[in-house]
């Protein structure tokens, strides 16, 4: 297994601008949901994104079809990639978003001890650990205010009881995503090139999510508006292509528990771009819940004293 490095401050640099990117994203989500059905959106967003990848790849020379054991656990973690969006989109038909953000961004505690439990590298101490769990209360604190309120809109035919349901499918969401890092660093995707990592993360979600779409019964496109038609393609191009291919890039050159703490900046951002671009009110406690991230991402990526 190749030895990662534990990130700098060129790389601290790439991962706020990808946050930053995937807080945007909340954004776009809302915009092209006037138009385009939930799963739809991400089978779309997946296939479309993968024909890109191919055709980078294919420019760039790099080999995309090679027996090397990769594929096994390839179509594992585009498995697992479908699926922690199939969650995340069916929870919220039970639950509100704030709730589903709490329990999804539990993602990282699992991701950490997952890749302490399989993989030797990565390894925690009781330091990195504070840090995560800082991080982790500063998203409760940010979203607490919505955290306990019963979600309004529950479809016809659910109780109020069912938004535990929601809550149980964010936690679940957030299993699958750590699970995808862990079996990206701890197989043969971890010496492959990022472009055949996140093309086979992209091809197989489309492959499940698409049929998926179909036998729910989404509408499908209903409106392809300018802004509706804006949100999918920067959710395409600027998200499922550019920066998680940075991600994957990152993925094969650092430490993977140092980056994942990082994404708890990411609602953050979306917060703060639905305060500027949508309107919405910022809470009173955000300035807290954002001093409390910064810190437990400063206190995992801290240098260790000699």
């Amino acid at each position: 297994m190749t030895d990662r490095i534990a990130p700098g401050p060129a790389a601290f640099a790439i991962m706020v601008v990808l946050c930053a990117i995937w807080g945007l994203q909340q954004v776009a989500i809302k915009l092209t949901l006037a138009g385009i059905s939930p799963v739809l959106q991400v089978g779309l967003r997946s296939a479309i994104a993968a024909v890109l990848v191919f055709g980078w790849a294919r420019l760039r020379g790099i080999p995309l079809f090679r027996a090397d054991g990769s594929l096994r656990p390839g179509l594992l973690a585009g498995t697992l990639f479908a699926l922690e969006f199939v969650c995340i989109y069916a929870g919220l038909e039970y639950t509100n978003a704030s709730r589903m953000v709490v329990f999804l961004y539990t993602a990282p505690c699992f991701t950490v001890l997952g890749l302490h439990w399989f993989v030797p590298g990565e390894r925690i101490g009781l330091r990195h650990g504070l840090g995560v769990a800082l991080a982790f209360v500063g998203i409760v604190v940010a979203f607490a205010e919505n955290m306990w309120r019963v979600p309004t809109g529950i479809p016809s035919g659910h109780t109020a009881a069912d938004f535990w349901l929601g809550d149980l499918l964010g936690v679940l969401a957030a299993v699958l995503w750590a699970a995808t890092t862990v079996v990206i660093r701890a197989s043969g995707l971890a010496r492959i090139h990022a472009a055949r990592v996140l093309l086979y993360q992209l091809a197989v979600s489309a492959a499940i999510v698409l049929p998926a779409s179909f036998l729910m019964g989404e509408h499908g496109i209903t409106d392809p508006s300018p802004s509706v038609l804006l949100g999918f393609v920067y959710q395409v191009v600027i998200v499922a292509f550019a920066s998680y291919l940075a991600w994957f890039w990152l993925l094969t050159k650092f430490l993977a528990s140092r980056l994942m703490v990082f994404s708890f900046l990411t609602p953050l951002f979306g917060v703060a771009f639905g305060v500027l671009l949508l309107g919405e009110r910022m809470s009173a406690q955000f300035g807290l819940a954002a001093l409390l991230v910064v810190a437990g991402i400063m206190l995992v990526n801290a240098p260790a004293r000699r």
